[in-house]
């Protein structure tokens, strides 16, 4: 009687603990169902529940924030403070600033070859200047050889005829002198060259010159007699009969001129 007392009691126990699992897989289920629920209420945004009510809430929980609904892209810029609203406006932007930044390297270049230029324009104004001031002050020079020479006409004479020409016509004039004494002055130096060489060595060389017939007279011209006629006589006769033509020529010039 007692073994059959245990045995019944042991069932109930059994049935009892059975009851109990079931009830909690139940409730477990039921829980489960509302989670997922709750979930797809969120997914869904129904009445703003996932983006306005939780959003702020869980938006930076791992995991947890995969149940928030997707939001535009306006929203994540204003969310994580960018200066943008969405990726068409930021790709724009970084295409002005390319423009910006090509244009600003352009003129970086432009500058740059400006400044050059203008370094290379000093660099030959620098060039100008210097020579300008030589031929003013050998203008300046002739102007006081010619003036204050002892054979030379009275200053009140040089006063009424410097006042009577073209200022622009004087200056032209000056710088006309003064090339020509330049040229005459090259002349004197290569003569002396050739005057101090032997005079076949000298007739050589100038009868390789004879296209620029006029600077070997005018070189021979500048030597004295003996000198010039040792050269014209270790010539060939053809060449140095050209060049006294061209000599003679040029001492009927200067006397018609004078």
């Amino acid at each position: 009687m007692a073994k059959k007392n245990k045995g019944a009691e042991g069932s109930e126990n059994e049935k009892s603990i059975g009851s109990k699992i079931t009830i909690a897989v139940i409730v477990l289920v039921v829980i489960l169902i509302w989670l997922v629920v709750f979930a797809l209420l969120i997914k869904l945004d129904v009445n703003g529940l996932g983006s306005s009510v939780l959003r702020p809430l869980i938006k930076d929980i791992p995991v947890v924030n995969r149940i928030l609904p997707d939001v535009s892209e306006e929203q994540l810029a204003y969310e994580n403070d960018y200066p943008y609203d969405n990726l068409e406006e930021a790709v724009k932007k970084i295409k002005e600033l390319e423009v910006e930044n090509d244009a600003l390297t352009k003129t970086k270049d432009s500058n740059t070859k400006t400044v050059k230029e203008q370094k290379a324009e000093i660099a030959r104004l620098k060039v100008y200047e210097k020579d300008q001031k030589a031929f003013e002050e050998k203008v300046k020079e002739f102007d006081e050889k010619v003036v204050f020479a002892d054979q030379a006409p009275s200053i009140d004479e040089y006063k009424k005829y410097y006042e009577s020409i073209d200022p622009t016509n004087a200056e032209e004039i000056y710088r006309q002198v003064v090339e020509q004494l330049q040229y005459s002055n090259a002349i004197k130096e290569k003569a002396d060259i050739y005057r101090k060489m032997k005079a076949d060595a000298a007739a050589k060389i100038l009868e390789t010159m004879t296209a620029d017939i006029d600077t070997v007279a005018q070189m021979l011209l500048s030597m004295n007699a003996s000198e010039s006629s040792g050269i014209l006589a270790a010539m060939d006769p053809t060449a140095a009969a050209k060049i006294t033509k061209k000599m003679i020529d040029m001492d009927s010039q200067l006397v018609k001129d004078k």
